[in-house]
């Protein structure tokens, strides 16, 4: 009997033991730096003809060129040799010819070159010079030029110029009357369509052939948008266009741009806009059209398409698959596949063979983590605007009484989805609840719900914040004395703007080069947007006209009003954000003996680029939340 009653109580001790290191395994604590682990190959790309894969890799502590030859390994290679400088981006323009950009940093000179694969002949297409070059989609080759817009004559105006890969001087195509902020070019590589806009209004011009004007075809306000994807085939006339013109959401329909008339509704989501995704270039046909609603969906229009995607998609049940990347013929695709709690992965996929080949996996330092997945919530403002977001618990096993970190997304024109994010599972995995919320103003929701944010930087749509936050504390999930807000950019001003106005509701803010001074903003917008002033004035407010309103939202103007400890970090480099200001805000905090740990890093932008730098923010982070929260 005794021995029974020993093994019984050794076989509970096993079980409880394994029991408890799975539980232990749940809960551990992640290192900060397997969050934010940058995967040494990016920016995959598939070559035209689809025997070769480019991408970036690391040499010499530098971004240079790699190239994958699919169909002989042994001929893959490195392609440049940047010691000094990283290759910013580049693009294939033929199946053996690649442009690239190279400089020390995305607001360097500009430096535009092309290499032959085969040969590794290099050759500078344009004499270095302070000017930006936007390349014309597609990037493709016609004879021996490609197409592309300069600012070098005026810094607000883009003229249009062909753009010789043999180095030969670049040809001005049409200048730009100083209004015209988008060309398109037809199949034929003539530019028969382009778009004014001066932020109030946005006009379709188009002309039949490159030597005679341009005429306005049609105007639309700036809450409404007629986004052109491409030409119908074998037409120069109509294109496939994203709209919400007469309708409240983005729609897929087909456009007439010699008359300015939309001659059919393709497709629609009845909850979301439609995003600019699905068509293509080489066979010049809507393939698929595409929407978010959690996870991304997809309506198809070429059923041999649909076929292909659906072999992939059963390889990777129940995961998100991105297409990146896909030959002219579609038989050769770069997808990412990954999942709210999986990174993910760079897949060359093969059609033919239907075999997925792993090129990258985005973060194998989390590959085997426990991870917690994102939860879909919606409430009801207090004016009655239904409001979408997410949740993400931490696996500690509780879900009532929690500590919830308000996560601002940047914007405020974008909007919060179901992928995965790194910032997200490092704070769950901390013991924080964390809230995403699309609040009044996102993108994505229809002109409706983004107008409904207009001039509510500092009213509604902090309001939505904290409706939010009341919502879960009555449904019990979140402890009203533990509330913090954290965010970068507009989500760092958030965070700001609620220590200075809501230092009763919120415990702690931690602000990532948020604005403390709105009239700083706006005298900050580089000469190429320019163009946008007007817009903003519309969404945030004219600075020259309004001066009370900016004055009341700029929280540097309020410091003395902050009465909980605020973590406040600040790039040199940040374009958007004064120095001049934020070192007034904090300087005010400290004079008033309010907490504030200030982080700021001279060579960093709006957002913080350095691995050292990062670690050490988030470092910082969990330090100030485990104190305050």
């Amino acid at each position: 009997m005794f021995r029974f009653l020993l093994w019984i109580f050794a076989v509970c001790l096993f079980v409880g033991s394994v029991s408890c290191g799975n539980k232990q395994n749940t809960n551990k604590l992640i290192p900060i730096e397997d969050f934010f682990v940058k995967p040494e190959k990016s920016n995959f790309k598939i070559s035209p003809d689809g025997r070769r894969i480019a991408y970036l890799g690391i040499d010499d502590h530098c971004r240079n060129i790699f190239v994958l030859d699919l169909q002989d390994k042994s001929k893959s290679k490195q392609l440049t040799y940047q010691s000094d400088m990283n290759v910013q981006y580049f693009f294939w323009a033929s199946d053996s010819l690649i442009v690239y950009s190279n400089s020390h940093s995305p607001q360097d000179s500009l430096r535009i070159y092309s290499i032959l694969v085969d040969s590794e002949k290099v050759t500078l297409l344009l004499p270095v010079k302070k000017a930006r070059l936007r390349w014309l989609a597609p990037h493709t080759l016609h004879d021996n030029y490609l197409l592309a817009t300069l600012n070098d004559r005026d810094s607000t105006a883009f003229d249009l110029y062909k753009i010789f890969v043999d180095g030969s001087n670049p040809k001005l195509l049409t200048r730009n009357p100083g209004n015209i902020s988008k060309w398109f070019a037809s199949p034929d590589g003539k530019v028969r369509l382009a778009m004014t806009n001066d932020s109030v209004q946005e006009s379709i011009l188009y002309r039949a052939e490159e030597d005679m004007p341009f005429q306005q075809v049609t105007t639309t306000d700036y809450q409404t948008s007629i986004r052109p994807l491409g030409f119908v085939k074998h037409s120069h006339t109509h294109i496939y266009a994203l709209s919400n013109d007469n309708r409240d959401r983005l729609s897929l329909v087909e456009y007439d741009v010699s008359t300015g008339k939309e001659e059919r509704l393709l497709f629609e989501n009845p909850k979301v806009d439609l995003e600019p995704a699905g068509y293509s270039y080489d066979l010049q046909e809507l393939i698929f059209s595409q929407y978010t609603i959690n996870k991304v969906k997809r309506h198809f229009f070429h059923p041999t398409f649909q076929q292909y995607f659906a072999k992939l998609t059963a390889k990777f049940d129940n995961q998100s698959i991105d297409i990146l990347d896909m030959d002219k013929n579609m038989q050769h695709w770069i997808v990412k596949i990954y999942t709210d709690v999986h990174a993910g992965g760079i897949y060359y996929y093969d059609v033919i063979s239907d075999t997925a080949e792993l090129l990258e996996e985005m973060n194998p330092k989390l590959a085997m983590a426990t991870l917690s997945p994102k939860e879909a919530v919606s409430f009801q403002s207090r004016d009655g605007l239904t409001l979408h977001g997410y949740l993400t618990y931490p696996l500690i096993g509780r879900r009532d009484k929690l500590p919830v970190v308000v996560l601002v997304h940047d914007g405020p024109n974008r909007r919060e989805t179901s992928d995965f994010d790194a910032e997200v599972q490092f704070l769950a995995n901390r013991g924080y609840l964390v809230f995403q919320l699309n609040y009044r103003g996102s993108a994505g929701y229809g002109k409706q719900f983004w107008s409904a944010g207009f001039k509510e930087w500092g009213g509604k749509i902090q309001a939505d914040m904290i409706d939010g936050v009341t919502w879960l504390i009555h449904q019990g999930i979140v402890d009203k004395d533990r509330v913090a807000i954290m965010g970068s950019g507009f989500g760092g001003y958030s965070a700001l703007h609620a220590a200075t106005y809501n230092s009763s509701f919120y415990k702690c803010a931690i602000s990532m080069s948020g604005y403390t001074n709105l009239f700083t903003y706006f005298k900050e917008i580089p000469p190429h947007h320019q163009q946008y002033v007007r817009l903003f004035y519309n969404i945030i407010g004219n600075p020259n006209k309004e001066y009370e309103l900016f004055k009341a939202i700029s929280p540097v103007f309020h410091a003395d009003k902050v009465k909980i400890p605020v973590l406040f970090a600040q790039g040199g480099k940040d374009r958007f954000s004064s120095l001049t200001d934020a070192n007034q805000f904090v300087q005010k905090l400290k004079n008033n003996d309010v907490p504030i740990k200030y982080i700021y890093r001279e060579e960093e932008g709006r957002r913080f680029r350095s691995e050292e730098n990062i670690i050490n923010y988030y470092q910082e982070v969990e330090a100030f939340l485990k104190k305050y929260l």
